[in-house]
């Protein structure tokens, strides 16, 4: 189990690593939801292809700091980001509360 962190994150939000190639392709697809995220890496975009509800997608770079965020609606292709190496993946709206935003850096702990 892991978990991360914001500056403004009022406590650990949990965290599921996606970091096999597998993992990483399934991502959340054929879920209903999501408690907490989803880290996938390596990884420089996503897509909701066969989604069933929207999600806030977090572009990291290598040092875990946050290049973009996007809601994505099901049904989209997420353009590449040149220099995210992470993506972290929740509920649509989850990223605002977990104080999420551009510059942001992630804190990412493991158990």
């Amino acid at each position: 189990m892991a978990m991360f962190t914001t500056p403004r994150t009022p406590e650990p939000v949990p965290l599921e690593l996606a970091e096999s190639a597998r993992a990483r392709r399934r991502g959340l697809l054929g879920r209903d939801g999501i408690t907490g995220a989803l880290l996938l890496g390596p990884a420089s975009s996503v897509h909701t292809l066969g989604m069933r509800f929207t999600i806030d997608v977090a572009y990291l770079d290598r040092k875990f700091r946050v290049l973009a965020v996007r809601t994505m609606r099901p049904g989209r292709v997420g353009r590449p980001r040149p220099r995210a190496r992470y993506v972290l993946e929740a509920e649509a709206g989850a990223m605002e509360r977990w104080g999420v935003r551009r510059g942001v850096r992630v804190t990412v702990y493991r158990r």
